[in-house]
């Protein structure tokens, strides 16, 4: 049984990490934290989510030097729902102090420290860290997450948009250098819970933004190994988020080509679906499952790719426990298939 803290419990991804946990049985939730002058502090987890009433009711702790002093050693592992900078700032602290950690947020997922002032508004505290921290996307890399006690976590729009990436630029049938265009719409919780007028359900529109400036813009292209070009976009619905992604493949590459792929790279990942119709976000809504689907257009040399996420699960909080799981040497979907 991994003791296990979650810091950062308030928000949504936090409480999503609560309300999974809850139900594994290789985890014991000790401590929910939350930042060192959060209103929410002393007030007990269900308070805040109620749906979690009688499911997790433990009190929520504020993080400090001190709580770390006292906790840490006693801990297995640690799950950061926390601004960037403050992982970047503590995650080492953990592992050196025997501490697995899932950092779900940016805070190592860029492996250059140069980018970090550009993409996160800040220096990276913690560059020898940086080198030795593993991306997390579980279908893909299950050695690097298994072998390392600090994980990455993938954002929410570099999960569905690598899902869709991966299978071909792995089997090398994309035209080198050439464009490949990335587009995404999520709901209003990929912001946060922190109000905003700028994601007031009341107040959003379809609208694109942060467009060839996009944090995940570094993220995707470093992990898919070619430059993309990523436009987001915020929509005014709750949860979950579509990527499409539109590439050109390689002369001759051939729609049996194509479908080889798909299916090498996921037929035994219970958690990625391979369906026959365009994703829908009502599909995957609440859920773990990435839906995929793709086109292509043998005479233009040109696939269409669509994945489907829940962004707080497959898009944060379920991605980070198919690590715990594979760091543990269980399957990577353990405990996520019933949710």
């Amino acid at each position: 049984m991994q003791k296990v803290a979650i810091i950062g419990a308030s928000g949504y991804a936090g409480a999503e990490l609560v309300g999974l946990l809850s139900k594994h049985s290789q985890a014991e939730i000790c401590h929910l934290v939350v930042s060192e002058n959060s209103s929410s502090e002393g007030k007990c987890f269900s308070e805040l989510h109620g749906r979690f009433q009688g499911i997790c009711d433990l009190p929520l702790q504020a993080f400090s030097a001190s709580w770390f002093d006292q906790h840490a050693a006693y801990l297995d592992v640690v799950f950061f729902a926390t601004p960037h900078e403050f992982s970047a700032d503590w995650a080492q602290s953990f592992v050196e102090a025997g501490v697995k950690v899932f950092d779900l947020s940016g805070g190592f997922r860029l492996k250059n420290a140069n980018d970090y002032p550009k993409y996160y508004g800040f220096e990276h505290a913690n560059t020898d860290a940086l080198v030795t921290a593993k991306y997390g996307l579980a279908e893909w890399q299950h050695d690097d997450i298994a072998n390392t006690n600090l994980v990455a976590v993938p954002g929410c729009y570099p999960t569905a948009s690598l899902l869709c990436l991966k299978p071909l630029t792995s089997n090398n049938l994309v035209v080198d250098n050439s464009l490949v265009v990335v587009n995404g719409i999520s709901g209003v919780s990929g912001a946060g819970r922190n109000a905003s007028l700028a994601t007031n359900f009341n107040e959003v529109s379809l609208k694109a933004y942060n467009i060839l400036q996009h944090r995940h813009q570094p993220e995707i292209s470093q992990e898919a190994a070619l430059e993309v070009i990523f436009n987001p976009h915020l929509a005014p619905y709750k949860r979950g988020l579509l990527a499409t992604v539109t590439l050109q493949v390689k002369s001759g590459v051939t729609n049996e080509q194509v479908q080889q792929a798909f299916e090498k790279a996921y037929s035994d990942k219970p958690l990625v679906r391979l369906v026959t119709n365009w994703p829908e976000i009502g599909n995957v809504a609440h859920t773990p499952f990435a839906d995929v689907h793709w086109k292509l257009d043998e005479e233009k040399q040109v696939v269409v790719v669509s994945c489907a996420i829940d962004n707080l699960l497959k898009g944060a909080a379920s991605q980070a426990v198919q690590c715990f799981n594979i760091s543990l040497g269980l399957a990577s979907e353990y405990s996520l298939l019933n949710i």
